[in-house]
């Protein structure tokens, strides 16, 4: 999965700069090199969220990839067991 060049706080900062009055969204986007759809994804994202909710999202999202990651790992050796199981049963 490809990521960001932009740390979760640095996206926070973008956003929050947006917001100001007399700053257009187009202006922002163009200033950092992102566009549009990047903004709205951040946006629909991180809306109203602190750095540090920010941050733990992320940490949260890790942990999630690490654990189906683990998961799958373990179905896999289940399903080889299995089939070895079941290869050793129909042997004579």
């Amino acid at each position: 999965m490809k990521g960001t060049k932009y740390p979760v706080e640095r996206i926070i900062q973008i956003l929050s700069e947006a917001s100001l009055p007399g700053n257009s969204i187009t202006a922002v986007c163009r200033k950092y090199s992102i566009s549009r759809s990047t903004f709205d994804k951040w946006k629909a994202k991180f809306k109203g969220m602190s750095t540090n909710d920010a941050k733990r999202l992320k940490s949260l999202e890790d942990e999630n990839m690490r654990l189906k990651r683990i998961l799958a790992e373990k179905e896999l050796e289940i399903q080889v067991l299995t089939d070895m199981a079941t290869d050793v049963s129909i042997l004579p």
